[in-house]
């Protein structure tokens, strides 16, 4: 592990240690603090120090708190020991495994920290995700299904949260079908161990528990990861719907929610979203069909 690794690791995770990391805003401001001075923090021989804080603007709070966090060497090495416990692992977003596609995607509002579980090879795969609500019918049920055996057919990897309901449904069609799962969960990492062919992944901390803040968090990575993200059943309001939305306001890549004639899959098509009735491919809508649609 580089210097680098280290750092991101020490400012940005929840090391059980009673210090709180950076928040996702907090590291934005440091990342275009030090964009201001300096390139990168890639060199692994570079340590951050207080004269570094001070050249970049941080006031004295911020810099102290800063290298209170960078002083805890040895948390961090009795929280990595313990996960490896686990067989649980860090990525930085300066790690050379580190998805390519949250970078691109997500800019600075990237994980600086993921913990994973699994095969990390498998992120590196093209992939499409299916998520939806816990409570499915026959034909949500029927389509998250047929999302997971055709990413399995079609060799892409199949990204979900592992909630219950449409996440899972699909998942297990994927492997039952020979594929590839990735999922971010929202909880512990410890107290579920993935699947052969899969890997689990958090953020921040790989002891955290699930809350709903985690939960919301989690979707952007999920649509992020994909090339084409699907949604088998949403209703206006909860975790699916207000993923979706956020999704495509950043514009996170193509989305298709099942049209059911919901109203929840209708506010999602009125955002933008393609409408599915029959699915035939898994590959995402060309511009000229989507505006066949929206004429339609």
């Amino acid at each position: 592990m580089t210097g680098a690794e280290r750092g991101w690791l020490l400012l940005c995770a929840d090391l059980a240690d009673g210090l709180r990391p950076l928040t996702l805003p907090q590291v934005r401001r440091l990342r275009a603090a030090l964009r201001r001075t300096e390139p990168d923090l890639s060199d692994p021989e570079r340590d951050l120090n207080a004269a570094d804080l001070r050249a970049i603007g941080l006031d004295r709070a911020a810099s102290e708190r800063v290298l209170r966090l960078l002083d805890r060497a040895a948390a961090l090495d009795a929280y990595l020991n313990t996960a490896l416990l686990f067989e649980i692992h860090p990525l930085t977003v300066v790690s050379p495994g580190y998805p390519r596609r949250l970078r691109e995607r997500l800019g600075d509002d990237a994980p600086a920290v993921l913990f994973f579980r699994g095969d990390p090879q498998l992120l590196s795969r093209p992939a499409v995700s299916l998520t939806g609500s816990r409570s499915l019918d026959a034909a949500s049920a029927d389509f998250a299904r047929q999302v997971g055996t055709m990413a399995a057919q079609a060799g892409k990897l199949l990204v979900s949260g592992n909630a219950l309901g449409a996440d899972r449904t699909a998942q297990e069609a994927c492997l039952s079908a020979g594929g590839c799962v990735a999922a971010f969960l929202p909880g512990e990492l410890n107290s579920q161990a993935p699947p052969a062919r899969s890997v689990f992944l958090t953020e921040t901390g790989w002891h955290l528990p699930f809350t709903p803040y985690r939960a919301l968090q989690r979707n952007r990575l999920i649509y992020a990861l994909s090339g084409h993200s699907l949604i088998a059943r949403t209703h206006t309001s909860g975790g699916t719907f207000s993923g979706a939305c956020e999704a495509l306001r950043r514009g996170s890549g193509p989305i298709s929610v099942r049209d059911d004639g919901s109203p929840g899959a209708r506010a999602l098509i009125e955002r933008g979203a393609h409408p599915v009735r029959t699915l035939e491919t898994l590959e995402p809508p060309l511009p000229a069909q989507l505006s066949l649609t929206d004429q339609a």
